[in-house]
């Protein structure tokens, strides 16, 4: 049984704002003390005169907080003392040094294992700890807690990028235990990870369980395997001539997309600025079946003709292809609302209801069909209005498509209460360990007595970093930084 965790027995002043006091045995150091800066130069280039290299990037180093030689990483070349200076050695520890937002800069990950042509990229700084003072595993959790991340984060310059001086970060205050006491804060850090994350995956799991269950519950329902009166399939059916549909209920008709709606409209060509006051939708306000509308940046002048009425959907055209036709529902706004060119809008024939077509043109099945009337190019893919409105659909008559609305409405909210109720769980449990990581490296908690106790396990690897709350927009990826300049 592990003992609960108390504090140490004394403390005393670290005369650093952010660490406050830490156990009295222990020191305080700045960065320069306890690792050596090593800030790469070597960019995603590659030239003829240059050796081949592996280069971790960015991107690795913010989704991932453990690199491997294994892992797959970006081809490029650099030159043979280049690849000397910045080649990863097991036991550093990388940082992120630029950004578009001040919070993502400091974010850490650790090395482990080597390999001749894995070397750091550009945007990324390395720390490689000085052995009779640091242990890289500490030093990882150090730059992850908060108030050594927090001083980082104010150091941060810049407006529309922030970026991190050498010395802002050689600067950095750091709590120093001894090295016998680093490595018992590593294995019972690493210990309690290792459980936390296999929570947060069975929750995930949880999760991903119920969505698939809403979406099969929505599925069968549009598509006239179940009526949801009775909870059984309809007394009679006949056949849809569509390969995905099957059988349909023989009262209802199988008609191309287009007859259910009035038109299929393009957006506007012109881009949001700061002053407008009629918001602009993109594809990243649809998610989800819904229309997020951004609380601020729009146009100062729109045809009238191009301005959204409650009940309008709007359907992505031009997006990657597992992103392309997903359908958002416009349930109205306080200010006039228009939407971007690579959008279009579909405003409903009487008497469809347009939340029915909404479930129907978000069914994963009818999306499969959708995304392959779809035109591929390079990263994305376009599904234009005339080859969209050739696509059949199911249509039940007016009251049986409110009875569906209504029922499926309902399950949904059942759902959907319990995947917030396993969300809640992971915040929780994210929250928990930020604040125990923070505890523990600056000495608020004593772990030796129960690192000392851990049990010997086989030591599966820490998983790549699920854990800091990374949801981000369907369709945007994270970009190299120079990359988002573009």
């Amino acid at each position: 049984m592990i003992p609960a965790l108390k504090p140490y027995p004394g403390y005393k002043d670290s005369s650093v704002q952010w660490l406050g006091a830490v156990p009295e045995h222990w020191e305080v150091r700045r960065m320069r003390n306890v690792a050596e800066l090593r800030v790469s130069t070597i960019d995603k280039h590659v030239r003829e005169d240059e050796l081949p290299v592996r280069l971790c990037n960015y991107v690795d180093v913010y989704k991932n907080d453990r690199i491997r030689p294994g892992m797959s990483f970006m081809s490029a070349t650099a030159r043979a003392e280049d690849i000397s200076r910045f080649r990863l050695e097991d036991g550093d520890v990388l940082i992120t040094k630029d950004s578009e937002v001040w919070t993502d800069i400091g974010v850490p990950a650790l090395v482990e294992g080597r390999a001749d042509d894995l070397v750091s990229g550009y945007h990324l700084a390395l720390l490689r700890p000085r052995a009779q003072t640091c242990v890289g595993a500490f030093l990882l959790r150090a730059l992850q807690s908060r108030p050594v991340a927090y001083q980082l984060h104010v150091e941060a310059t810049g407006v529309t990028r922030y970026g991190l001086s050498h010395d802002a970060i050689k600067s950095v205050w750091l709590p120093a235990p001894p090295l016998p006491e680093q490595h018992s804060i590593v294995r019972y850090l690493d210990y309690m990870d290792r459980r936390i994350r296999r929570y947060i995956r069975t929750k995930q799991k949880v999760i991903k369980l119920l969505e698939e269950e809403k979406q099969g519950i929505i599925h069968r329902a549009v598509t006239g395997q179940v009526d949801v009166r009775t909870g059984q399939p309809y007394p009679t059916y006949k056949p849809s001539g569509v390969e995905w549909l099957g059988d349909v209920p023989a009262e209802w008709e199988v008609v191309p997309l287009k007859r259910a709606f009035v038109s299929l409209d393009y957006g506007v060509s012109e881009s949001a600025t700061d002053h407008g006051n009629i918001r602009l939708l993109t594809m990243a306000h649809i998610r989800a079946g819904e229309v997020n509308v951004p609380e601020s940046g729009g146009l100062s002048k729109v045809d009238r003709e191009l301005t959204l009425q409650p009940g309008d959907l709007l359907f992505n055209r031009t997006n990657s292809l597992e992103l392309v036709a997903k359908v958002g529902l416009f349930k109205g706004w306080e200010t006039p609302v228009s939407f971007a060119s690579y959008l279009v809008r579909m405003r409903p024939r009487a008497p469809h209801r347009a939340e029915y077509l909404n479930m129907l043109l978000n069914d994963i099945a009818f999306l499969r069909a959708a995304r392959r009337e779809a035109i591929p190019s390079l990263h994305q893919a376009n599904l234009n209005p005339t080859r969209y409105g050739r696509l059949p659909i199911p249509l039940p008559g007016e009251a049986e498509q409110s009875t569906i609305v209504e029922h499926l409405e309902d399950e949904a909210a059942r759902v959907n209460r319990a995947v917030e109720r396993e969300a809640r769980l992971i915040e929780f449990v994210r929250k928990y360990r930020t604040r125990l990581i923070a505890d523990v490296v600056t000495g608020k908690l004593d772990v030796r007595e129960a690192a000392a106790l851990l049990p010997h396990e086989i030591e599966e690897p820490l998983q790549d970093a699920e854990l800091p709350g990374d949801e981000s927009l369907e369709g945007e990826d994270l970009l190299e930084p120079e990359d988002a300049d573009a």
